[in-house]
C-alpha cells in the first residue's frame, strides 16, 4: 500500500482543478448521480468480461452470492489516482461477500499503459478494460464512477467520490437480498461495428444548433469527414497525457484551416465522458470551431465506429464508404489526406 499513499498537495490541487475546469457548476458527483437516476434500483446486467490478465469474470454468476463493486477509472484521471488507496484498501479487506473489480474506462488508454500504472501504484485487484459494453450498460459519464450492486443483483448506488456515502453503500450492499429469485437483466445486444469498407449508417444526429446532420444521404455529392473529439482533451491532458493533448490541438487547428473547404462535409462528434452540451458549446466558442458539432452523450457513435481514442478522424468517400481512419499517432496530416480524396 505504500506506493498508493502520500499523493500530496499536487494531487489534491489536481483533483480540485479537474472538478473546476471540467465541471464548472456541475460536480463529478452531480454527473455521476444524474447518470445513476435510471440505474439505481434496476437489475444489474448479466455480462461476462475478461481481465487484462486473461481471466474470465461472470458478473451474472456473482449476483445473489455477493455484492459487486465496479469502479470505472482511467490512468490519466487525477481523482482516480487520488482515490486508489481507498479502492485498493476496499479490495484487500473485501472478504467473501464483496467482489471488487477495476474497470478501465477504455478512453485514450491501452493495456500497456494500464499495466505500467498497475505496477507503479501497486494495484492487486482484477482489472477489466471496457470495450464499450460495460460503459453503455452502466451509463459511464465520469471518472471515477462507482457502481455498487447489492447481493440481490440490483444496482444500489452510483457515485463519483470516495466518501462516507460510498462506504455506506458498500456496507448496505453486503446485506442479504430478497430470498426469492435473484434480480438480473441481460446486457444490451452489441450492434455490428462500422469499419473501413463499410458505408456510413443511414441515420442522422442533431447538432448543437439543433440542425440534423445526415450521415448517409440518397445522393452523396461530397466526401464526409467525421472528427471524434473531447472538449477537454487539450486542457486537461496537457499534464497527464501531453502527447495526446498536442495531437488534439493539432487536429483542431488543421480542421479550423480546412473547415471552409466546400469539397467535403464535416461533423465533429464529441465524447459524453466528462462533457455536457454546455461544455461543448464553450469549447466551440472558445476555439471558434467552424464545423457542426454533436454530443455523443451515451457513447453510441464512438462504439459504433470503434473509436476509443481522441482525436480520431474517419473519412468516407462521396459514396459514403469509409476509406480512412486517422488516429493520434498517424503520421499523415489531415490536410494531405483531404487533398488525396
Amino acid at each position: 500500500m505504500k506506493t498508493l499513499r502520500g499523493m500530496g498537495l499536487a494531487a489534491l490541487v489536481g483533483v480540485w482543478l479537474f472538478g473546476q475546469a471540467l465541471a464548472g457548476e456541475t460536480t463529478g458527483q452531480d454527473r455521476a448521480e444524474a447518470a445513476g437516476k435510471g440505474l439505481v434500483g434496476s437489475a444489474a446486467p448479466q455480462m461476462i468480461v475478461k481481465t487484462i490478465d486473461g481471466d474470465t469474470i461472470d458478473l451474472g454468476a456473482l449476483y445473489g452470492k455477493k455484492a459487486v463493486y465496479l469502479k470505472f477509472w482511467a490512468t490519466w484521471c487525477v481523482p482516480c489516482r487520488e482515490q486508489m488507496p481507498h479502492f485498493e484498501h476496499t479490495y484487500e479487506t473485501a472478504g467473501p461477500d464483496l467482489a471488487v473489480i477495476a474497470v478501465n474506462a477504455g478512453f485514450n488508454d491501452s493495456v500497456e499503459e494500464i499495466r505500467k500504472y498497475r505496477r507503479a501504484l501497486g494495484i492487486t485487484m482484477p482489472i477489466v478494460l471496457n470495450d464499450g459494453r460495460l460503459g453503455a450498460a452502466f451509463n459511464l459519464r465520469v471518472t471515477p464512477q462507482h457502481i455498487v450492486i447489492g447481493r440481490d443483483g440490483r444496482i444500489q448506488y452510483v457515485g463519483h467520490l470516495a466518501d462516507a456515502r460510498l462506504d455506506a453503500a458498500l456496507a448496505a450492499a453486503r446485506q442479504p437480498g430478497i430470498p426469492e429469485a435473484t434480480a438480473s437483466a441481460r446486457a444490451p445486444a452489441a450492434k455490428p461495428a462500422i469499419d473501413l469498407g463499410d458505408r456510413l449508417p443511414a441515420q442522422s444526429v442533431k447538432t448543437l444548433d439543433g440542425k440534423p446532420f445526415v450521415f448517409r444521404m440518397a445522393a452523396m455529392p461530397r466526401p464526409t469527414v467525421l472528427v471524434f473529439l473531447s472538449p477537454w482533451c487539450e486542457s486537461y491532458l496537457a499534464t497527464t497525457r501531453p502527447a495526446i493533448s498536442a495531437s488534439c490541438r493539432r487536429t483542431r487547428e488543421q480542421v479550423g484551416q480546412l473547415a471552409q473547404d466546400q469539397r467535403v462535409r464535416w461533423i465533429g462528434i464529441a465524447s459524453g465522458l466528462w462533457a455536457s452540451a454546455e461544455d461543448l458549446r464553450k469549447y466551440r466558442d472558445d476555439y471558434k470551431i467552424g464545423i457542426p458539432l454533436t454530443l455523443d452523450e451515451s457513447g453510441a457513435l464512438f462504439r459504433a465506429f470503434r473509436v476509443a481514442d481522441v482525436p480520431t478522424v474517419l473519412i468516407a468517400d462521396a459514396h459514403g464508404k469509409l476509406i480512412r481512419r486517422m488516429v493520434p499517432d498517424d503520421g499523415e496530416s489531415l490536410s494531405k489526406a483531404i487533398e488525396n480524396l
